[in-house]
């Protein structure tokens, strides 16, 4: 599935909307300034989704993965390599990360960081869509793109897109890079679309 450039402005718009919320809150977390980049934004079939993010991220990944469900259904996830993922902690705790591992503290601070970020975005369909979604507690996993994506889409067969979200913080004059992925059945994916042009209408009424 293509997005319209409407469909990717709106998607883009209402993103923006959760990313700006989402700023707020870490920004009143961690007493720094956080700014976070207008994202990209672009749907995919899902099996085109691991080797598209094995491009542009290398080695194991930090996921954080919450589930999600309602009339819009499907798994959001924040992935950050491991060195945005040691570079945000430390930049968020003011701290060196001894190990430059993933450690049990780096890994609390990444979920913590997820759970706002993907909280932030997903309250945008039912605050803005009028789309009320439940979410779960947010879980976070170190492995390989493969490892992440298979864990979700073999045990949920009806997920076909993945809405793919490029993302950047810019935290005390450093960028950090990250991306957010929501992956979405055919009939959660056509009632978002539809959603979000009942939205696009109201904006302009």
């Amino acid at each position: 599935m293509e997005l319209t450039e409407s469909q990717r402005d709106a998607l883009t718009e209402l993103i923006n909307i959760g990313y700006g919320r989402a700023a707020g809150a870490l920004s009143e977390l961690t007493g720094y300034r956080i700014n976070l980049e207008v994202p990209t934004v672009a749907i995919h079939p899902v099996e085109e989704t691991t080797s598209l993010l094995r491009e542009i991220i290398s080695g194991d990944v930090a996921s954080v993965n919450q589930v999600f469900s309602g009339p819009v259904a499907g798994h959001a996830l924040l992935l950050l390599d491991e060195r945005a993922a040691l570079l945000l902690t430390e930049l968020l705790t003011d701290e060196k990360v001894p190990s430059r591992k993933i450690d049990t503290s780096v890994r609390e601070i990444i979920t913590e960081v997820g759970n706002i970020l993907l909280n932030a975005c997903l309250g945008v369909f039912g605050n803005q869509l009028k789309v009320q979604v439940t979410f779960s507690v947010p879980r976070i996993n170190v492995d390989s793109i493969e490892g992440v994506l298979n864990s979700i889409t073999v045990r949920d067969q009806e997920l076909r897109y993945a809405l793919m979200i490029h993302m950047r913080f810019n935290l005390r004059a450093k960028d950090v890079k990250g991306y957010m992925v929501i992956i979405l059945g055919v009939t959660s994916l056509e009632r978002l679309m539809s959603e979000l042009k009942n939205w696009e209408e109201r904006q302009l009424a």
